[in-house]
């Protein structure tokens, strides 16, 4: 039996994604959680074998939320179930440790496949994310986006800026100094090639990082 948590903000799709776990008589839905800080002390109280981990979250996010469960449970599989395309994400956070990334859009017997895939320690490279990463491998860098060459910190305040939070509240929310902030802030603007937030939330919604 493998046993999986299911974090995602919205109520219906943790219920309909239970429903269809249920059905498989070698999957248990064992927790839930509905934001990233959640999603911690989930995988801290529970038995779990696999997580199913969305991205766009409130308060602490998924990418956030994936860093600090990889930072306390190195070996639990997170497997991330996005409404985000595997062009936006993927590849950065398979680089941060994630199991394997799956599109809300993609079939519901992938999803179950992937679950038992990664409980047995392997990652789970769907098709469309293998097009993907042979297509970087292959792709000079500077074809790739500029989000994908942020560091996992990086990419953390970014999106955070990106939503409209100022640094002292990035600071407080990834219990960091404002210096240290303010420095991500400097080198993320010099890696985009931007100059102010409002760019940096423009970039974002013009990529899709961000609703």
């Amino acid at each position: 039996m493998i046993r999986v948590g299911i974090v995602d903000d919205h109520a219906i799709v943790r219920a309909g994604l239970r429903q269809y776990l249920s059905e498989h008589t070698d999957l248990r839905v064992v927790g839930e959680a509905s934001n990233g800080q959640e999603a911690l002390e989930l995988a801290r109280q529970t038995e779990l074998d696999v997580l199913l981990l969305d991205i766009s979250m409130p308060g602490h996010s998924g990418v956030d939320a994936l860093a600090a469960i990889k930072a306390r449970f190195e070996t639990l599989p997170v497997l991330i179930l996005s409404g985000f395309p595997e062009t936006q994400y993927a590849s950065a956070l398979l680089r941060q440790g994630a199991a394997g990334y799956l599109s809300k859009d993609c079939d519901p017997d992938e999803i179950a496949d992937a679950i038992r895939v990664v409980a047995r320690g392997r990652r789970y490279i769907s098709a469309a994310v293998a097009e993907l990463l042979a297509e970087s491998a292959v792709s000079p860098q500077a074809d790739k986006p500029a989000h994908e060459t942020l560091s996992e910190r990086e990419l953390q305040v970014f999106l955070r800026l990106a939503k409209g939070e100022t640094v002292g509240q990035v600071a407080d929310s990834l219990c960091l100094s404002v210096k240290t902030v303010s420095t991500y802030r400097t080198r993320v603007l010099e890696k985009l090639k931007l100059h102010s937030n409002s760019e940096l939330t423009y970039y974002a919604l013009k990529q899709g990082l961000i609703q």
